[in-house]
């Protein structure tokens, strides 16, 4: 999983997080929005699990 963020025209500044299965190279998930709280990243890796079974390995590269 990664976060992206970028910065519209307007100022306005959005983030995405991306989910993405490192065998397969698919996006399970990217997730767009002005601000991403922890809540909402544990609900959306939740949501993942119940819909493509848990990960034996998260890799995050942004590490705060």
């Amino acid at each position: 999983m990664d976060f992206l963020h970028d910065q519209l025209s307007n100022g306005r500044r959005l983030r995405v997080l991306n989910v993405i299965d490192d065998y397969s190279r698919q996006c399970l998930a990217s997730i767009v929005d002005t601000s991403i709280s922890g809540a909402r990243v544990a609900r959306e890796l939740d949501r993942l699990i119940n819909w493509h079974g848990r990960p034996l390995h998260i890799v995050c590269d942004n590490v705060l």
